[in-house]
């Protein structure tokens, strides 16, 4: 009877990791050198301003009644002039004392991904009063799987390039686009340079 159960119980655990869906993982981190409170005024506060800070995104605001930050609120970011190629995302835990939040995707309109199984985990880390470690991990699925792999670069990038226009947009107040990017980011390679 116990050689039945051991073996019943591992063919469960053998058909619960088949059904398990096989997700990518990442994670960026940047050294901003503003107050963690300011990053996260743009990053954490202004959820629905993203295209702001980010380089990709043409625009973005708030969805479905959502008018603040906070567990349940959503944005659409649009990547086109068309709105063809958009994401539309929702906070499903938000945590402003420790700057930090996780964001779902539930639809994802001509991306590849699968919103089911994608997410990004955004965290704002004090170092000193000037300065803060920008952090996002994030846990992504392909439609088709096959594709994880190979978008892991081009996501990564993706959120370097965020991270460098979050710097420039908290420092300057300058909206970043995808027509000044390339001079955001060649600023910001001349300032590494000089460290």
């Amino acid at each position: 009877m116990a050689l039945l159960f051991v073996i019943v119980s591992t063919n469960d655990v053998f058909a619960q990791k088949k059904r398990q869906k096989k997700v990518q993982k990442f994670k960026v981190s940047k050294i901003i050198p503003h107050s963690a409170e300011k990053v996260w005024a743009v990053v954490g506060e202004d959820y629905g301003a993203v295209a702001y800070s980010h380089p990709k995104i043409m625009t973005s605001d708030y969805v479905n009644g959502s008018l603040i930050a906070e567990v349940g609120a959503e944005r659409v970011c649009y990547f086109n002039e068309k709105e063809t190629q958009f994401l539309k995302e929702r906070i499903i835990s938000y945590d402003p004392e420790n700057m930090t939040f996780v964001n779902q995707v539930f639809q994802a309109g001509k991306f590849p991904v699968d919103p089911k199984y994608t997410k990004g985990i955004y965290k704002i880390e004090a170092i000193d009063e000037n300065s803060c470690r920008f952090v996002f991990n994030m846990e992504y699925r392909t439609k088709p799987a096959f594709m994880g792999g190979f978008a892991k670069g081009k996501f990564k990038k993706l959120i370097r390039d965020y991270a460098i226009s979050i710097e420039h947009y908290v420092g300057t107040g300058e909206k970043v686009t995808k027509d000044n990017f390339r001079q955001v980011k060649k600023a910001f390679k001349a300032r590494q340079k000089k460290k």
